[in-house]
């Protein structure tokens, strides 16, 4: 009874945050009255949610280690910006066994699920090809991600972050068949992030639990994608400048609405790039950190101001397998 009961107040949660999300504003409402209509055909909203009846959770990305992790969850505290996902991008191989048994058991007391990046990359190699990108060379370096996600699950991490697809279809056939854990989760790096409905679906396919797509999508072209696949969407709504430096603060309400279930990404515009990190870019890896949860202070300011702040997971919430198909709602 207690579960259709949370069923439906996730619906009417829903309902609420559809209604308040088309909301017009005091700016839209004078472009209006200057003769600058709203286009008549909105872009389509999405019909998805997690689980939980959310439709949008937050990630902080560059964790890079327990000082930089405990930097953000101060600072998270402080300005109190719910954190549901922190993410770390120099990789399982560039930490110490004692570094994530720390950030794990940190995470667990903290509810916030952590993510690792998978090791070997070919930018990080000899003879990289700049084509290729993040992406494993040859078998040894498949062979290597394999071996970081069994190091990491043993130690008690069950989201993997990857930026290869055969690295991913590995470890979805490994999970499938009992080799990994089965509440292991995959993600999908933005470094390879799919631009079009048939990648984003492709990603899907191939065991990914949730993706993260480019920050120079457009609205309509995010909604392309949500029709095509069920999978949570990764966003930053501040991109790092080797990813575009894209700031979408004033998007953040369209893109929880058209891509839902949604992972806002507090990213960082104008910072060093500090993979792989380590003790010498401590202060930068800190204080980045810190200024990435503000910068999400900032959108959900924003969320608020559109009055469609409603809707997010409750904390604690990690990636689901499944999602819940909620009927299109008509404000």
């Amino acid at each position: 009874m207690s579960e259709i009961s949370d069923k439906r107040q996730g619906f009417l949660a829903m309902i609420r945050w559809r209604r308040s999300v088309l909301r017009r504003t005091s700016g839209q409402l004078a472009m209006d009255r200057l003769g600058y209509p709203t286009p008549s055909a909105p872009v389509p909203g999405s019909p998805l949610a997690f689980p939980d009846g959310g439709t949008w959770r937050t990630e902080v990305p560059s964790c890079e280690g327990p000082a930089v992790l405990e930097a953000v969850l101060a600072e998270s505290a402080r300005l109190e910006v719910p954190i549901h996902r922190v993410s770390q991008g120099s990789g399982v191989w560039m930490l110490t066994d004692a570094e994530i048994g720390e950030m794990v058991s940190v995470c667990a007391e903290a509810g916030v699920e952590l993510c690792l990046f998978l090791g070997p990359r070919g930018t990080w190699g000899p003879g990289s090809v700049p084509v290729a990108g993040p992406r494993a060379r040859g078998r040894d370096q498949v062979a290597g991600c394999l071996d970081d996600a069994r190091r990491a699950v043993d130690l008690g991490v069950r989201c993997l972050l990857v930026a290869d697809e055969g690295v991913l279809w590995a470890l979805h056939r490994m999970r499938e068949a009992g080799e990994l854990p089965a509440d292991a989760t995959f993600k999908v790096s933005a470094l390879v992030g799919p631009v079009n409905p048939v990648t984003f679906a492709l990603w899907e396919h191939l065991g990914a639990d949730s993706v993260n797509v480019p920050s120079d999508l457009t609205i309509a072209e995010l909604a392309d994608m949500r029709a095509a696949a069920r999978v949570p969407m990764d966003f930053y709504v501040e991109a790092p400048d080797g990813l575009g430096g894209h700031v979408r603060l004033g998007d953040a309400a369209e893109l929880i609405r058209c891509g839902a279930p949604v992972y806002l990404k507090f990213g960082l515009r104008n910072a060093p790039d500090i993979y792989p990190a380590g003790d010498h870019l401590r202060h930068v890896a800190v204080s980045s950190g810190r200024e990435r949860v503000r910068r999400g202070r900032l959108i959900l300011d924003a969320l608020a101001r559109l009055g469609a702040a409603d809707g997010m997971s409750p904390l604690g919430s990690r990636m689901p397998g499944k999602l819940t198909r909620f009927a299109e709602v008509t404000p």
